[in-house]
């Protein structure tokens, strides 16, 4: 018989679970806050294993002709002045022949034209209860409906509602990793295209992100922080302030990204964290994507992290006619690939965020004169760690 499922998230780790829940032969709602699916953004990887999920989806031919291929960033000392423009993919770690960059928005967009003639899919709404009966999830939505499922999967984000409602405040599951960071747009005025530029002193830093000629760029300010700003987190207000005292320079473009931080009505403020749990599941619910397990943006890894594991908790619940053993084989299968990309972010980071004037006069002294960095053999086996598996298509 089929099972009814509530995803919560509609980014990228919830419409692609529907895809494949779907395609399974499963009932499927997605719940999203927002009113629609998201567009823009800047770009995200899909690299690796998670190279084979879109290319079975069938969106591969579509994400190539999105692809924004960046083609270099350029490294400025603390008065501005270039240190060295290397190949994107040297730096990260990338296959340039194969892996993707491209916007967040185009990869959702996709994910939810797959899935939008099959998946029933209400915007504008929330999860504001769950009640567990052990053979059904009762749900209450914030729109005031209320409805059963047989199993929910939160997959809305780093700070999943979903997760705190059943696993507790997100504190002991939450591994900060000392910095936080404010990304805008702003106009092109800098004659950049299709690269990017970083500019540090210790623990601070500045980059500027361009793709199409013509398109606003993207601007970040990232910082290193003793403890989280929790005092910020909900007035966009104190996050500028906070961002702009932490920026006092008069250096290369310094003032005008603070103010343009200023004005901008696009202001994405957060830290940089993970999410650690001893377990993704517990009864009828489950996570995925970064309610998971969030790996932070120093890995490069979190989409592709959520196509995979949208595909692996899929194709263990199509599998298993039991939840609980299905929940387990999808930990089984993940859990270490997981493990081996959060690491890119917690062991690596100096290239992009030097904390310590010792950082920085290394990293500069070895990009002075380079046009290229060894190949980061250590990225790309992390990107390639699991071998997808094979699960029956009911479709």
């Amino acid at each position: 018989m089929t099972r009814s499922v509530l995803v919560s998230g509609a980014s990228i780790a919830g419409p692609a679970l529907a895809y494949w829940l779907d395609r399974h032969g499963f009932d499927v709602t997605v719940v999203e806050k927002a009113p629609a699916v998201r567009g823009g953004g800047y770009a995200i990887d899909i690299r690796g294993t998670a190279l084979g999920v879109v290319e079975r989806m069938g969106l591969l031919p579509e994400l190539r002709r999105a692809h924004v291929d960046t083609r270099r960033i350029t490294f400025l000392d603390t008065e501005g002045a270039p240190i060295a423009a290397l190949d994107t993919d040297t730096v990260v770690g990338s296959d340039a022949q194969r892996d993707l960059e491209v916007r967040r928005g185009d990869l959702a967009a996709g994910l939810y034209r797959l899935t939008r003639d099959s998946v029933e899919y209400l915007f504008d709404d929330s999860i504001a209860t769950l009640d567990d009966r052990g053979d059904h999830v009762d749900v209450t939505f914030r729109g005031g409906a209320r409805r059963r499922f047989d199993l929910v999967i939160g997959a809305d984000g780093l700070h999943s509602h979903t997760r705190g409602l059943v696993f507790g405040p997100e504190q002991p599951y939450h591994r900060y990793l000392g910095r936080a960071f404010a990304g805008f747009t702003l106009p092109n005025d800098f004659a950049l295209e299709r690269e990017a530029v970083v500019w540090n002193v210790p623990d601070r830093g500045a980059a500027l992100y361009a793709y199409e000629p013509g398109e606003r760029i993207h601007g970040f300010l990232f910082f290193g922080r003793a403890e989280p700003p929790f005092d910020a987190f909900r007035d966009p207000q104190a996050q500028r302030d906070l961002v702009a005292a932490t920026f006092p320079d008069r250096r290369w473009e310094i003032p005008r990204l603070v103010a343009a931080l200023r004005e901008a009505d696009d202001l994405f403020f957060d830290i940089v964290s993970q999410i650690h749990l001893p377990a993704w599941s517990k009864g009828r619910v489950a996570l995925a994507g970064d309610a998971a397990h969030a790996p932070s943006f120093l890995s490069g890894q979190g989409s592709s992290l959520s196509l995979v594991g949208a595909y692996v908790l899929a194709g263990e619940l199509a599998t298993h006619a039991d939840h609980t053993a299905a929940f387990t084989a999808y930990e089984k299968t993940l859990r270490q690939f997981v493990t081996l990309n959060q690491a890119l972010a917690t062991t690596g980071g100096t290239v992009v965020t030097p904390r310590t004037q010792e950082e920085l006069d290394a990293r500069d002294q070895a990009l002075r004169g380079r046009t290229a960095l060894p190949s980061e053999e250590r990225g790309r086996a992390a990107y390639n760690a699991l071998v997808l598996p094979e699960y029956e298509d009911l479709t």
